[in-house]
């Protein structure tokens, strides 16, 4: 099996620095939704080094998206920090705040000149907001000017469904409602420059992507921008999808929706519903799935650099 030396982690995690307080608190909180960590978490860019050493990583881009406008300006600043830091390492994916359009403009144009951001990241539902409210298009218009690379992720944190963790099975439901809404208020069409990179394999909706084909476009489903049959499949053709915690059966779906040099790889590093354990077995279904050639698979790990150049250009130097 080949190794994964030089790879590129597109799904990494991180905290900023909080007091022993406030994790406990954290940890609390989860266990009381059901999360039923052993511990409270702890993060650090050292031990992430040190994971992406062992697992042959050469960089990880790093997301958070705090739930209030102050802690999410604050994330990104930390995270810009540390790609300063390591700049070989690590890339930056800024959180936007997508309840609020003006906030979100204000947040893209100063993640790009002051924290010199790789791309930026969203919650498929912020505080209430799904990513294909219309009231977003300017945001979109915006980051569609600049070609710019989007990474969506659910909420992982959002309570729990019949007594079992939103991480679970709950944040692919998520996701999928999230994109096909966005699919019907044409986002996707409205705004082609954005690549879109979807986290855990675009969640549900490989699977059902056939069946959005073949029924989406049918008279009986409301559909105000005409999306039409073919646009269904050319659309959610144009995403990129991460391998995050899903490879073993994920993979197969998936490359029926999407070309293999729009997988990526994606680690879930840095959250307490990842370990060590979880994200190397996932790495190596990676490695071993026999749906693609060896060098269709070794590609996974460096497909996104091309959405990122100037992470690219680091890594050169």
């Amino acid at each position: 099996m080949a190794p994964s030396n030089g790879w590129i982690d597109i799904h990494g995690h991180f905290t900023p620095p909080i007091s022993d307080s406030e994790r406990e608190s954290r940890w609390h909180a989860m266990r009381d939704a059901a999360f039923l960590v052993p511990e409270p978490f702890q993060w650090s860019p050292e031990s992430t080094i040190e994971y992406l050493d062992h697992a042959g990583i050469a960089m990880q881009f790093l997301s958070n998206i705090p739930k209030s406008l102050d802690a999410l300006k604050s994330s990104n600043d930390y995270a810009a920090s540390l790609v300063k830091k390591y700049p070989t390492r690590f890339g930056l994916l800024a959180a936007l705040p997508t309840n609020d359009p003006e906030a979100c403009l204000k947040e893209i144009d100063r993640a790009e000149t002051e924290l010199e951001t790789d791309g930026f990241a969203v919650t498929a539902r912020y505080n209430e907001v799904y990513l294909g409210d219309e009231r977003l298009d300017p945001v979109w218009d915006e980051l569609n000017k600049r070609n710019a690379a989007v990474f969506i992720h659910p909420d992982a944190y959002a309570p729990p469904s019949m007594g079992r963790p939103s991480p679970l099975i709950e944040v692919a439901f998520e996701t999928t409602r999230t994109v096909v809404d966005m699919l019907y208020a044409g986002t996707f069409r409205k705004f082609p420059k954005i690549n879109f990179i979807v986290a855990h394999c675009g969640g549900a909706l490989p699977v059902l992507s056939g069946r959005l084909e073949l029924l989406g476009a049918e008279p009986w489903v409301p559909n105000p921008k005409k999306i039409t049959k073919e646009e269904i499949r050319r659309q959610l053709g144009k995403l990129f999808l991460d391998t995050a915690a899903t490879a073993p059966t994920g993979l197969a779906p998936a490359l029926l929706m999407v070309a293999p040099d729009h997988i990526v790889y994606g680690a879930d590093c840095g959250v307490p519903c990842s370990t060590t354990e979880t994200m190397e077995e996932n790495r190596m279904k990676v490695l071993g799935y026999g749906g693609l050639e060896q060098r269709e698979r070794e590609a996974i790990g460096r497909n996104v650099l091309k959405l990122f150049p100037n992470a690219a250009a680091r890594l050169e130097k």
